[in-house]
């Protein structure tokens, strides 16, 4: 379509009921719940009729969805800035599927040598037949990797509970004292670090891993002895070997695909240590499910392509200016951060996947917290304050045993939530309020403008049966469908991320400036200053 089609959208809008008008709708709310790999979505609480729904799945189709859709799951050029396949899709696949040929490789029996030599080493791992240098069995895992080389296996490791193997350590941030701390009371006869890097050269990773390295060798293990504390996920074997890895404890991570989607391959090493290769394999299948209901949903009914339709119609349309994502699950609270990752590094663009200026306003800024905390923090400015917002909510019908009470009051607050944000709460229904509770009509009056809630903001309810590696999995592959969808609408490649680049740069430069006779030529007069300002003033490192 064109851009007035977008328009023709905007005209929509301008007729729009609001949301407490909607929600009485009973035809509307059977429409608007969906169900997908075990997943149920309530999109009642989006701000659209259905004729919006169906203008929106129109929309879509002109943009090409469903022929982008099929790309995903064959051989495609869908990252064209850096001529790479997008295929982290392949990673799901069963063994029993045809195979999967890219530039004559047959991708698939790759990707199964790759999940086989994981799963073995995972076992040794768990089982004590991996041992130190000194013959003692492993205790503890400690993986260095950020972004996409991290946030993936720390929210799976976090979410899926315990550890029923060696305890898993993350150590992302190049600030010392997260080293420090990471690496505070562990045993180096006992511990083993995976050094996740593609390239083998991510400037914190490495950094980390030098830190790491000299650790090791600073508490008697010698150079020789490493290879018995090391393992890596790169594809970068003469890099990794320089370091003291061998290339059997190496596994790889091929260029197609992308870190921020990367938790699928042998980048997901730590959640087969921490729970076994069953519960990595019940994440793949959960991811899966959502490919398969991705691909052969229709329109209507199709979980990422509503999701997506919706926060594109509330961001482009209504004006929202940040989506909420508030998972109502403990052991959800790293979600909000991995997807902000994948969102706003995914579709964080200006330009289109021809190089042209964007028109529209493209990427969404996501932020969140885990319910209920976030309704004692943030939801403050949500209810009352100025700026428009979407969220998402995300409950499990199931809790901890024993415990189901906690599981009612937090479903409870869940939907009170969402309700409050839809619903509002009007100054007169304010002022009855309170005078039936014996409040003096004049003090109601006075009252009511600051208890008032606006409301009308839009809301989506993804409800999973409990949190557990299939539920997490399909979570995780919807909004990876969502991001794709939303840079199909965008007209934007959501697979490279040269924003990252300019930064990195900088940072070089400014490190080498901090040498004795350093300098900043090629920055401003305002960089310099701030660097020696940001140096210890007593003259030490």
């Amino acid at each position: 379509m064109t851009d007035a089609s977008l328009e023709t959208l905007r005209c929509r809008a301008a007729a729009l009921p609001s949301l407490r008008e909607l929600l009485g709708d009973p035809a509307r709310l059977a429409a608007l719940h969906c169900e997908g790999a075990g997943i149920t979505a309530d999109f009642s609480r989006q701000r659209v009729r259905l004729e919006d729904r169906d203008a929106l799945l129109a929309y879509a189709t002109a943009r090409g969805l469903a022929q982008g859709t099929e790309q995903l799951f064959r051989p495609n050029l869908l990252n064209p800035t850096e001529r790479r396949a997008v295929l982290h899709t392949a990673l799901r696949r069963t063994p029993e599927e045809t195979p999967l040929m890219l530039d004559g490789v047959d991708i698939s029996a790759a990707i199964a040598e790759a999940l086989r030599r994981m799963g073995r080493i995972a076992e040794d791992l768990r089982s004590g037949r991996w041992r130190g240098a000194t013959g003692a069995a492993i205790t503890d895992v400690v993986h260095i990797g950020i972004g996409g080389s991290f946030l993936g296996p720390a929210l799976a490791c976090e979410a899926l509970g315990p550890c029923t193997g060696p305890q898993l350590h993350f150590l992302a941030n190049v600030d010392g004292v997260a080293a420090q701390r990471t690496l505070a009371g562990l045993d180096p006869t006992r511990t083993v670090i995976i050094v996740a890097s593609k390239s083998f050269s991510t400037l914190e990773t490495q950094v980390n891993a030098r830190t790491v390295r000299r650790w090791f060798l600073n508490r008697g293990l010698s150079e020789g002895d490493l290879k018995h504390h090391c393992l890596a996920i790169t594809t970068q074997l003469d890099a990794a070997a320089a370091f003291g890895i061998p290339p059997e404890q190496c596994l790889p991570l091929w260029d197609w695909v992308g870190g921020r989607f990367s938790l699928w391959s042998p980048m997901g090493l730590p959640v087969a240590i921490a729970q076994g290769m069953t519960t990595f394999e019940a994440l793949l299948a959960g991811a899966r499910a959502m490919d398969e209901h991705f691909r052969t949903a229709d329109g209507a009914h199709n979980l990422p392509l509503l999701l997506s339709l919706f926060e594109f119609w509330n961001q482009n349309v209504l004006g929202t200016q940040s989506h909420a994502f508030l998972p109502y699950a403990d052991a959800l609270t790293q979600l909000p951060a991995y997807l902000q990752q994948l969102e706003m590094e995914s579709n964080g663009k200006s330009v289109t996947a021809d190089g042209q200026p964007v028109p529209e306003a493209t990427g969404t800024i996501l932020w969140g917290t885990v319910g209920t905390n976030g309704q004692h923090a943030t939801h403050q400015l949500l209810h009352q304050g100025t700026q428009p917002f979407s969220a998402t909510f995300v409950f499990p019908r199931r809790g901890a045993p024993g415990l189901e009470d906690h599981q009612r009051w937090l479903r409870a607050h869940c939907i009170a939530q969402a309700e409050a944000f839809a619903r509002g709460l009007t100054e007169a229904e304010i002022r009855a309020s309170l005078t039936e509770a014996g409040v003096e009509p004049e003090e109601a009056k006075r009252l009511a403008p600051h208890k008032r809630l606006p409301g009308n903001h839009p809301s989506s309810l993804l409800i999973i049966d409990q949190v557990d590696a299939h539920s997490l999995g399909a979570l995780l592959s919807l909004h990876e469908h969502k991001v794709f969808c939303h840079g199909m609408l965008w007209g934007i490649n959501s697979f490279d991320q040269w924003g990252v680049e300019f930064g990195k740069v900088l940072g070089d430069t400014l490190y080498a400036a901090q040498a004795p006779q350093g300098d900043v030529p090629a920055l401003s007069a305002s960089a310099e200053a701030s660097l020696r300002a940001a140096l210890p003033t007593d003259g030490k490192p």
